[in-house]
């Protein structure tokens, strides 16, 4: 971890079209390594890039974890504009580059993440995940609470449905 770990940079990205190139194929490369993040392999450039594109919104902020000014991580916050919910947030799509995993990117990101939430007044964080994934192990550690299982929640590559996990962590 020690080199890497020394040179990853988490930074707000505030304008896809900057990144898109790295956004893009990071998306692409997680996908086909088989992260259930709403996409199945093979995911085209196209889609990929339409998805990017769309992503931002004052709701929505994008933090990027760089390894020599290469995206190769990214996690979202969408912040709930509710009136009866302007506490919390919603953690999405935390991926690491496959190159990249192990090297503690994910959990910089989710601490990034938590310290965004809290600076915005978001005491509450949900989110979900693949029942059995390793991001499952993340979760608990960084103090996520296991709030429950849907079975059949989302279809993978092989057309199997897998159950998904729910997590929630209070920041206060």
């Amino acid at each position: 971890m020690g080199k890497i770990a020394s040179n990853i940079k988490i930074e707000k990205c505030i304008k896809v079209e900057e990144h898109i190139y790295d956004l893009v194929n990071l998306l692409i490369d997680v996908v086909r390594d088989g992260a259930s993040i709403g996409f199945l392999p093979p995911l085209e450039l196209s889609e990929a890039n339409k998805y990017w594109e769309s992503i931002l919104n004052p709701d929505v902020i994008l933090l990027v974890a760089k390894v020599n000014n290469e995206i190769v991580g990214s996690v979202q916050l969408h912040l709930c504009s509710k009136q009866n919910g302007r506490h919390r947030a919603e953690i999405a799509k935390l991926m690491t580059h496959p190159n990249y995993r192990r090297n503690g990117i994910g959990r910089l990101l989710m601490e990034k993440a938590h310290e965004t939430a809290f600076k915005l007044g978001r005491t509450l964080l949900v989110l979900d995940t693949r029942e059995g994934d390793p991001s499952n192990l993340l979760y608990n550690l960084l103090g996520y609470t296991n709030a429950g299982r849907i079975p059949a929640y989302a279809m993978s590559e092989n057309g199997n449905f897998d159950a998904t996990i729910i997590y929630y962590k209070n920041l206060t």
